[in-house]
């Protein structure tokens, strides 16, 4: 029996199925902005997103990216400095809820992304990400600079 093209992009590995994310269509910015929590502001636009994406991916290859509640939360009390990107999608709100108030307290500027599921993959990870901390490199300097300047213009809620 002859193997078409696409049984050989799917392996079985374990019982699981791998799927080529590629190939996987995502959902567009105006529907996953439905999907979004009522804390997620402010909310980086479609353009910017992407940016965001494209510096998060810079800084995993560069090794200067916290992720995850747990991780961020320790680097934001050890005064790391950097720019805080959240998911808008994440559920229940008190997993991340009181992070925002941290951000603004040590002056770290922070923006809503609409998925974690997008964030992850940005991160280099195959797992959701709720929360990453992109730390400053020598690699994508002149875009990090110029992306959190951008974000510290975003008007803050009240």
């Amino acid at each position: 029996m002859v193997k078409s093209k696409k049984e050989e992009e799917t392996t079985v590995e374990n019982g699981d199925v791998a799927i080529d994310d590629s190939k996987l269509e995502r959902p567009n910015y105006e529907e996953l902005i439905t999907q979004m929590n009522i804390i997620a502001k402010p909310l980086a636009s479609k353009k910017m997103t992407k940016k965001i994406y494209k510096i998060v991916k810079k800084a995993a290859k560069a090794k200067q990216l916290r992720r995850g509640v747990k991780e961020v939360l320790k680097a934001i009390r050890k005064k790391e400095k950097g720019i805080i990107i959240f998911a808008g999608d994440v559920s229940p709100l008190d997993v991340y809820s009181h992070m925002p108030v941290m951000c603004e307290e040590n002056k770290l500027p922070y923006c809503f992304v609409p998925a974690r599921i997008d964030l992850g993959l940005a991160s280099q990870t195959k797992r959701a990400t709720c929360v990453v901390l992109v730390k400053k490199d020598d690699a994508y300097d002149s875009s990090f600079t110029e992306l959190r300047d951008r974000i510290k213009e975003m008007p803050l809620p009240l």
